[in-house]
């Protein structure tokens, strides 16, 4: 059995490891894992991520879990082109460094902010406090400007003059809020900027494959009562 990787593209650095995988040529079989229908948390998939998340990856007999571990993995195996992880000590110094700060600053906020604003008055039918929405927005506008000042600076990309692990990583995040209507790039003009050369380095059409289902997901009906029962444990820790 070649390369597996256990995805679903609602999820943020699934979408990372997706378009970092189809970009490269990787080849790889789709083993989907429906989050909102709770499948993360099956017999069948414990067995590949005891973790009960996504991503995951099976090679062979080999299971790895954490999309950043994924991305390097993958970078190092199939010997992408250097800019993605470079070789060079400071470079892939700066890409470690936006990977270590992003998942308890930018992922942290953007995720909290899609589902206090959408996923659980929308999908749950659970109504947030409106200051607990306004403290999330404003964390998140906080990590936006951490983001542009301490990261992109005046650089092409988050840690360069070059595409890297790290631009997929934050682009997939920042789509996240956009896709429950927060108007992350409007105000801007230098991450709408970087935005748009992410874009055109991933490939349109690729990153709007990778991003077509979050960004219909507020068109999903309500959860019925067995699936909201499922996912409340996991998900009310977002509320805070």
């Amino acid at each position: 059995m070649g390369l597996e990787l256990y995805l679903d593209l609602l999820s943020q650095p699934c979408r990372a490891v997706y378009i970092f995988a189809k970009k490269n040529g990787i080849p790889f079989e789709l083993r989907p894992v429906e989050l909102l229908k709770g499948q993360h948390h099956s017999d069948a998939f414990a067995q590949v991520n005891p973790l009960k998340k996504v991503p995951a990856l099976k090679d062979g007999d080999f299971t790895l879990a954490e999309s950043v571990a994924i991305l390097l993995y993958l970078s190092r195996k199939y010997e992408v082109p250097d800019h993605w992880y470079p070789q060079d000590l400071q470079a892939r110094a700066r890409v470690d460094e936006y990977l270590a700060w992003q998942h308890t600053a930018l992922r942290s906020s953007c995720t909290r902010a899609m589902w206090q604003k959408m996923m659980f008055p929308v999908f749950l039918g659970e109504q947030v406090p409106p200051e607990t929405l306004a403290s999330t927005l404003a964390e998140l506008d906080r990590c936006l400007q951490l983001l542009e000042d301490k990261f992109l600076k005046d650089q092409d990309f988050v840690a360069g003059p070059h595409i890297s692990v790290a631009d997929l990583m934050a682009i997939t995040e920042l789509m996240h809020p956009v896709s429950a209507g927060c108007q992350v790039f409007k105000s801007r003009p230098k991450l709408a900027a970087w935005r748009q050369r992410v874009e055109a380095e991933v490939g349109k059409d690729l990153f709007q494959e990778a991003h077509a289902a979050v960004m219909k997901v507020k068109d999903l009906p309500p959860a019925d009562p067995a699936i909201k029962e499922k996912l409340k444990p996991s998900v009310q820790g977002l509320l805070q």
